[in-house]
């Protein structure tokens, strides 16, 4: 088995369970898989695309989102990633944990995701 299928079958986007959608780590990649290097905000605003595309097909979208852990490659970027975040979660916000430094530079940013499926409180 290449590596490639290997890598495919063991990455799940997102699981259902007990009325809640959680959604694997989401970063600045295309359709294929492949890392798309940009600046900060380019691969923060891909991965929110990414994330808002999974939890689409499981019929939600960020505004289901009840909790989210981000990780973000350097304390520079906060205040990019504090703008960002506000532009696309709105009150009342999901919980939230970051982690920084923590990529080994690979990406800039990722994101996973909580979201409660409609008629299902958190």
């Amino acid at each position: 088995m290449s590596s490639d299928s290997t890598r495919a079958r063991l990455f799940r986007p997102a699981v259902a369970a007990s009325g809640l959608v959680f959604v694997s780590g989401q970063a600045s990649v295309g359709r294929d898989g492949a890392v798309l290097a940009d600046s900060f905000e380019g691969e923060m605003r891909r991965a929110l695309a990414n994330l808002g595309r999974v939890l689409g097909k499981a019929g939600l979208g960020l505004d289901d989102v009840v909790q989210v852990r981000a990780y973000v490659d350097e304390a520079v970027n906060l205040p990019a990633y504090n703008r960002i975040y506000l532009e696309h979660f709105r009150e009342p916000l999901p919980t939230r944990t970051t982690l920084i430094g923590c990529l080994g530079g690979v990406v800039r940013f990722e994101i996973e995701a909580v979201a409660a499926q409609r008629g299902t409180e958190a």
